[in-house]
């Protein structure tokens, strides 16, 4: 049975990567080895694992390309937010700690509220307030 998921980023400074995924609330994994060439940090309460490496690094582990994040989305990772005030809170601190804001935070389909911003390696995030009370049926 699978026990955990992993995240996997490919950075072009892990150091920098670091700082802006902690700047926004994640938490440093201490567990695993935070150093230039690798940092380990928790997302939400699940604490899902989101391991940050420089290019090389990550080209290895899939002996493949890195997709350009400039050109193209592969993936878009979703966050779940408690709250609208939440959901804003956390749409500041992108911006502090250097993030770009891609879709201001406000409503979706009348039942959602969030907003997307890009890391300092161009990867998309989608930050969503659920409010399943109004979700048609």
């Amino acid at each position: 049975m699978i026990k955990q998921i992993w995240i996997n980023l490919p950075v072009k400074n892990v150091n920098k990567s670091r700082e802006f995924f902690e700047g926004i609330g994640f938490k440093l994994n201490t567990q695993y080895g935070n150093s230039e060439n690798a940092a380990s940090l928790f997302v939400g309460e699940k604490n899902v694992v989101l391991m940050l490496f420089p290019e090389a690094t990550f080209k290895g582990f899939t002996s493949n390309e890195i997709s350009d994040p400039k050109n193209g989305t592969e993936v878009l990772f979703s966050i779940d937010a408690e709250s609208r005030q939440e959901v804003d809170e956390l749409a500041l601190k992108v911006i502090k700690a250097g993030g770009i804001i891609y879709n201001e935070p406000g409503e979706n389909q009348g039942w959602m509220y969030g907003f997307g911003f890009i890391d300092p390696d161009m990867h998309r995030w989608n930050v969503l307030y659920m409010d399943f009370s109004k979700m048609p049926k």
